[in-house]
């Protein structure tokens, strides 16, 4: 059994689109980021940047006492080596793969989502930031758009580097972006989310980030430092 610390952003989603389609046992325990609870002194313990997704688990390689990890991209690759699914096994492919969940985690993501908070959740709006990372998000778009001209998926096969992007491109629109104007994505992200795992794993998702945010939520989402929440 794994515990999957869960709250439905496309981070989150990585983890449960996993979990679906390997089939593993999972059990969710949502964890409210708009309450805060994403600094419960026991998530911490787990996932020391207050973030999630986050898992334990229970029956960890080699046995032992449960296993605890924090970051989407560490835990897309701890349980694809688990399982020995999603990842290739020889070299080239592994390495072709963990570039393009290394290239999400590090580009993707952290840019489509300053894309989503500049222009839907920042008090005031900045052209200046909304206009730069709507041409960013543009620009990697672009990025996996070349990647998949010939190819059904990223790396090949279906695997970690598709789980990892495919919540990032499900809110295209509201990043600004068209997936008219990029063929062999908008050919891709069809593929996956008709796959029984996305939709069991999409099913009854609130679109938490589509709605309007409290000043109280602003607050605790984008107004931490390094003082405001200590552990006990």
């Amino acid at each position: 059994m794994i515990d999957l610390y869960y709250w439905g952003t496309p981070n989150g989603l990585k983890i449960k689109l996993f979990m679906e389609e390997a089939a593993l046992a999972y059990r969710i325990i949502p964890v409210d980021i708009g309450k805060g609870e994403q600094f419960a002194p026991g998530f911490l313990r787990i996932s020391p940047n207050n973030r999630i997704p986050a898992i334990v688990d229970h029956e960890p390689p080699g046995g032992g006492a449960p296993l605890s990890l924090f970051e989407s991209g560490a835990i897309l690759l701890y349980m694809a080596d688990k399982i020995r699914r999603f990842i290739p096994a020889d070299v080239r492919g592994r390495a072709l793969t963990l570039q393009w969940l290394f290239w999400q985690v590090g580009g993707l993501g952290p840019m489509a989502g300053q894309n989503g908070h500049f222009a839907h959740y920042a008090p005031e709006k900045v052209p200046y930031a909304i206009e730069r990372y709507t041409k960013e998000t543009n620009r990697l778009y672009g990025v996996l758009n070349r990647q998949l001209e010939g190819r059904d998926y990223i790396a090949g096969n279906y695997s970690i580097a598709d789980m990892a992007c495919y919540p990032w491109i499900v809110p295209h629109e509201r990043h600004g972006q068209n997936l008219q104007d990029f063929a062999n994505l908008r050919r891709w992200f069809l593929a996956i989310r008709e796959r029984p795992a996305t939709l069991r794993a999409y099913a009854g998702v609130a679109q938490s980030y589509s709605r309007a945010m409290s000043d109280e939520e602003r607050k605790i989402l984008f107004g931490q430092t390094a003082t405001s929440h200590r552990r006990s």
